[in-house]
């Protein structure tokens, strides 16, 4: 048994949370809201972020950082993306060195360009980290539904060790030392999600969507590849698995925004109405001045950062897109 410390009480880090105590981990998830603490210590429940499940009990929730932290064998951080940096700053006096923390954060930090290990890096030197990422729903882990996921940790020994830790029965871990390549597939699969959603919302069909998956996961090779991954990372789990999945399922929060945009809706009015974080609005810039910087051809990319962040034409969009120019089907063919 373990003393596991989650950091982030949304969906994901509540998910998290049900995973690790179901191994039989001591569990504490800290939360920024005092309401979703409350919750979570009274009901075993979070409405705020993951409304109709019934949490494993036992978790403990706390809005104090280094009673998260206090003691942990290692720590799972599941903030927003674009929080991980202030999250983890205000962390590091409460984490012991050498204590491993897993990022479950599927974004890239906007500005810098940075994937969250090369933030965590920063901020929390001391510690060793490891990447979670894969197909996998808060709520239907978070109910102990069949899972597999990736885990990426540049150090073998203690990759397995998380991995054992960590995974269960009904929830895989699947080891791999590709942390960059890995990232990218959590990055990108909330992109092409949106890109899938307006598919649907213009009601191009079946055929469209498949088209768009098959050459969302050719922008993501190509760049992976760029940036040193391998390609045998895009067919796994975190690659061509998460794809399928954020890619064909109104649940996900991205394509469901997608699906929206696609119908007429403008960004600022759906995100309003939304409590939940869709990473893809904020990682669809960092990605397309990542393609920029190493010289990728992300034209689905690109078109969806356009419409996100640049205020392009939906329609004005896709008819450009529709019009780039045809090319061999090769990831080799990287260089815009």
């Amino acid at each position: 048994m373990a003393r596991v410390g989650v950091i982030g009480g949304g969906a994901f880090g509540t998910a998290m949370a049900c995973v690790v105590r179901r191994s039989g981990h001591d569990t504490v998830i800290w939360a920024r809201e005092p309401e979703v603490v409350s919750t979570i210590n009274q009901d075993a429940a979070n409405p705020v972020f993951l409304p109709g499940v019934r949490m494993v009990p036992g978790i403990v929730a706390t809005n104090d950082l280094a009673a998260a932290a206090a003691g942990a064998d290692f720590l799972l951080l599941a903030p927003p993306a674009q929080h991980m940096r202030g999250v983890t700053t205000q962390l590091r006096p409460f984490v012991q060195d050498g204590t491993p923390v897993v990022t479950c954060a599927k974004g890239i930090e906007r500005g810098t360009c940075a994937l969250m290990s090369q933030v965590i890096a920063v901020t929390l030197p001391a510690s060793p980290v490891a990447v979670l990422s894969g197909p996998s729903f808060a709520n239907e882990i978070a109910v102990d539904l069949p899972t597999g996921v990736t885990l990426a940790c540049t150090d073998p020994a203690l990759g397995e060790r998380l991995a054992h830790a960590i995974g269960t029965l009904r929830f895989r871990t699947y080891l791999t030392d590709d942390v960059v390549g890995t990232h990218l597939g959590g990055v990108l699969k909330n992109v092409l999600a949106i890109a899938c959603g307006i598919a649907n919302g213009k009601k191009f069909g079946n055929s469209a969507r498949s088209a768009l998956v098959a050459r969302g996961l050719a922008e993501l090779a190509r760049l992976g590849l760029a940036m040193g991954a391998r390609l045998e990372t895009f067919m796994g789990l975190s690659g061509v698995g998460d794809l399928n999945l954020s890619c064909n399922s109104p649940n996900s929060r991205n394509m469901s925004l997608g699906i929206a945009l696609g119908e007429g809706r403008t960004l600022h009015d759906v995100l309003g109405e939304r409590v939940t974080v869709q990473e893809g609005v904020h990682s669809a810039e960092g990605v397309a001045a990542l393609a920029r910087r190493h010289h990728v051809d992300m034209p689905i990319t690109t078109a969806v950062d356009q419409v996100l962040n640049h205020g392009a034409d939906v329609d004005a969009t896709i008819a450009r897109l529709l019009a780039h120019p045809y090319g061999f089907e090769r990831v080799a063919a990287a260089r815009a």
